[in-house]
C-alpha cells in the first residue's frame, strides 16, 4: 500500500471577534415611601414659628432703637418759656417784642367755635374720626406732593403735631417721624379729641414770639381769643404752616391770603357757607403798624435792659415814641431821599426828636430802611458835626463876659500853615457874634475860639452839655472837626432850648411786671448853663434862621432856632435845632462810605427836612 498523502498543512482559522460584555442593569431605585401629611405640617409649622419669632425680635429691636431716647411721657411737659418784653408806644401802639409771648390759657368751651373750626379744616379734617396716625390723609398728602413734583401737603395729624411740639426736636428724620408716631398713639390713648385741641390751641408757635392762641390773638389784633371774629380766626388756623412767614407783623399780604385759604377749606368742610366766606373777605383788614421803621428805636431802647430790669419777670415797657410823629418823620426822610435826595447823591439820612425839656425821644429814624440795614445812625455813625459845633464854640466865649453884640474880625487867618476858608463869604472887617455865628464865618469862629479860651475850652463847653466825642486839641474843632453822633448833638442842643438844663435822652417812660408798676431809673436834668448865657445862644440861634445859613428852615408862624453843619467836600449835612413846641429836631444827610453830595449843604435839604417835620405840630 501506497502511503498515505502527507497532510496538508492548515492555517490556522482567525480568532473571533471579541465580544463586549453587556452592562449589567442598573438596579432599578427604591421607591421612597412617602412622607405622612402630618410630619410636613410641623416642618412648615415649625419654620413660621421661628420665622415669626425672629420677626417680633426684629421688630422689638428696631421699636426698642427708635424708643430708646424717647423723652419721658408721665404727662404734658410745662412750657419752657424766656421771660417776655413788650414795647409800646405813648399811644399804646405795639412797637416790638422779646421773649416767648404766652396768653391766658383757653378753653375750648370759651373759644368762639368757628376758631377750632377753622384749625380742623386747614390741618387735620380728619381729626374726630382717626387714632392719632391717618393712613388715608397720608395717602392723600403723598398723591398730591407726587404729582406736583413737591411737598405741597403734609400728612401728619394734629395730634402729631402736638407730640411734636410736646416733646420733640424739628428735626427731619425718620426716626424723629416713627417717635412722633408713638407719641402720638400714646397721646390719643391718655387725653380726649377736645382736651387734646385745648392743648395745642394753647402751647402752638404763631409767629412774632407769640404762643398759643390767645397771645396771638392779642398781638396781632388787639383782642383776647375768646374775642376774635371768623376772618382772624381764620387768619391764627393758618399760621402753623409757616408761623414766622405767614404772620401778620411779617407780611400782612401773606397772612391775609393764607386765612383766605383757611376760610375757603371751611366752606368745604361745611363748617361756613360761601355767603359768610364772601363777607369776611370783604371784612378782611389789617391795620397798617404805627410806625414801619421803628426798629431802630426798638433796638435802642431795649439795650441794656437786664441791668435796667433785673429779673425774669415779663414786662411791659411804654416808651417816649410818638407813633403818629415816627411814622411822618420816616414818611418824610424817605420822600426827600426818593426825590431831591437821590439827584444830589445823597444815601442815607437820620432824624431824631427829642423833648427840651426831659430828653424824652419822641421819634427816630436811624437810616432809610430798617429791614435793609440796621445800623443806627443816630446813635452809633460818629461823623464831624461841621458848623454844626459852633455854638459851643461861641457858648464858651459868652461863659468868658462876651456878648452876642460884641465884634471879631471876620479877615483871613493864618494858623501854623493852616488857613481856614470862608467860603463866598465876603470879609467886612468887624461882625458882631451874631452874625457871625449866623453867616457861619469860619475865621471869625477861630478868633471867638481863642476869646472863649481855646480849644480845651471848648471841648469842655461841650462835654458839659453832654457831647461826648473825640475833639481835635488844636483850632480845627471851631470848625467842627470832631466826631459826634445824632443823638449826641441834639441832646446838647436841648440846653439851649430850655434855658440851660442838661438833659439825657431816654426812651422808656414807664414798665411795669405782672401787672405791677416799677420804677424806671433817668438821670434827672441839670443846670449846666448860666440862664443869660441859654438865652443869648437862643437869640444867636433864631438869627441863623432869621437871616443866616438857616433861613431854609423858617417854619410860618413858629419861632424856629437852629444852626446848619457841612463838613469838606460835602460828605456831612448837619441842621439840628428846636422851635417854641419844646422839641429839639436833629437832621443829618450823607453817605454811609462817606461819598461826597452834590453841593448839599446844612441850609439846604437838611434845613428843608427839619421845617417839614416842625410843621407837622406833633
Amino acid at each position: 500500500m501506497s502511503p498515505a498523502p502527507a497532510a496538508r498543512a492548515r492555517r490556522p482559522a482567525a480568532p473571533a471577534p471579541a465580544r463586549k460584555p453587556r452592562p449589567a442593569p442598573a438596579p432599578s431605585p427604591r421607591p421612597e415611601p412617602a412622607r405622612p401629611p402630618r410630619r410636613r405640617g410641623r416642618r412648615l409649622l415649625g419654620l413660621a414659628i421661628q420665622g415669626a419669632i425672629f420677626g417680633l425680635l426684629g421688630l422689638f429691636l428696631v421699636l426698642l432703637w427708635f424708643c430708646w431716647d424717647l423723652p419721658r411721657v408721665d404727662g404734658i411737659p410745662a412750657a419752657s418759656r424766656r421771660p417776655s418784653v413788650t414795647l409800646v408806644s405813648a399811644d399804646g401802639a405795639m412797637l416790638a417784642t422779646q421773649g416767648d409771648l404766652y396768653g391766658e390759657a383757653v378753653r375750648l368751651k370759651d373759644l368762639p367755635p368757628y376758631l377750632p373750626a377753622a384749625l380742623i379744616a386747614v390741618e387735620d379734617r380728619r381729626f374726630r374720626r382717626h387714632w392719632g396716625l391717618d393712613p388715608l390723609g397720608m395717602a392723600r398728602a403723598a398723591l398730591a406732593n407726587w404729582r406736583a413734583g413737591e411737598v405741597v401737603q403734609g400728612g401728619s395729624t394734629l395730634t402729631q403735631q402736638l407730640a411734636k411740639n410736646l416733646f420733640l426736636s424739628t428735626e427731619r428724620t425718620t426716626r424723629r417721624k416713627v417717635q412722633e408716631a408713638l407719641l402720638a398713639l400714646w397721646l390719643e390713648r391718655r387725653f380726649s379729641k377736645n382736651q387734646l385741641l385745648e392743648i395745642y390751641l394753647n402751647r402752638v408757635y404763631l409767629g412774632a414770639g407769640a404762643f398759643g392762641v390767645d397771645a396771638a390773638a392779642r398781638l396781632f389784633f388787639g383782642v383776647p381769643a375768646k374775642r376774635v371774629n371768623l376772618w382772624q380766626a381764620a387768619m391764627l388756623a393758618g399760621l402753623p404752616k409757616a408761623p414766622s412767614r405767614l404772620n401778620p407783623r411779617a407780611s400782612p399780604d401773606l397772612a391775609v391770603s393764607r386765612a383766605s385759604e383757611v376760610l375757603e377749606a371751611m366752606v368745604a368742610t361745611g363748617a361756613i357757607t360761601r355767603t359768610q366766606m364772601e363777607g369776611e373777605l370783604g371784612r378782611m383788614h389789617l391795620p397798617q403798624p404805627a410806625s414801619r421803621q421803628a426798629g431802630w428805636f426798638a433796638d435802642w431802647a431795649l439795650e441794656d435792659l437786664a441791668e435796667t430790669f433785673p429779673g425774669n419777670a415779663d414786662l411791659l415797657l411804654r416808651a417816649t415814641l410818638n407813633a403818629r410823629l415816627q411814622a411822618g418823620v420816616e414818611a418824610r426822610l424817605e420822600a426827600l431821599l426818593a426825590g431831591p435826595g437821590a439827584r444830589a447823591g445823597v444815601g442815607q439820612g437820620a432824624v431824631v426828636v427829642l423833648e427840651a425839656a426831659t430828653g424824652a425821644v419822641r421819634a427816630m429814624a436811624g437810616g432809610r430802611d430798617f429791614h435793609a440795614s440796621q445800623f443806627n445812625r443816630a446813635t452809633s455813625a460818629r461823623r464831624q458835626p461841621g458848623s454844626a459845633f459852633k455854638p459851643f464854640v461861641f457858648l464858651a466865649a459868652l461863659e468868658k463876659g462876651m456878648r452876642p453884640e460884641d465884634e471879631v474880625s471876620d479877615a483871613p487867618l493864618t494858623l501854623g500853615g493852616w488857613s481856614p476858608g470862608n467860603g463866598a463869604w465876603r470879609p467886612r472887617g468887624e461882625i458882631s457874634l451874631e452874625e457871625a455865628l449866623a453867616q457861619s464865618v469860619n475865621t471869625a469862629a477861630v478868633r471867638v475860639l481863642f476869646r472863649g479860651g481855646g480849644p480845651k475850652a471848648a471841648a469842655d463847653v461841650a462835654r458839659r452839655l453832654g457831647l461826648d466825642g473825640r475833639f481835635p486839641r488844636d483850632a480845627s474843632i471851631a470848625l467842627g472837626t470832631g466826631e459826634v453822633t445824632l443823638l449826641d448833638l441834639t441832646a446838647a442842643y436841648a440846653a439851649f432850648a430850655n434855658g440851660g438844663m442838661r438833659v439825657t435822652p431816654f426812651s422808656i417812660a414807664g414798665a411795669s411786671a405782672t401787672g405791677a408798676s416799677l420804677p424806671v431809673p433817668r438821670p434827672a436834668p441839670q443846670r449846666v448853663v448860666a440862664p443869660a448865657d441859654a438865652a443869648a445862644m437862643r437869640r444867636m440861634l433864631e438869627a441863623v434862621v432869621r437871616s443866616g445859613t438857616g433861613r431854609a428852615a423858617a417854619a410860618a408862624g413858629r419861632s424856629v432856632a437852629g444852626k446848619t453843619g457841612t463838613t469838606q467836600d460835602f460828605r456831612d449835612a448837619w441842621f439840628v435845632g428846636f422851635t417854641g413846641t419844646g422839641n429839639v429836631i436833629g437832621v443829618w444827610l450823607g453817605n454811609d462810605d462817606g461819598r461826597p453830595m452834590d453841593s448839599i449843604t446844612g441850609g439846604s435839604l437838611p434845613a428843608r427836612l427839619f421845617r417839614e417835620i416842625a410843621e407837622m405840630g406833633l
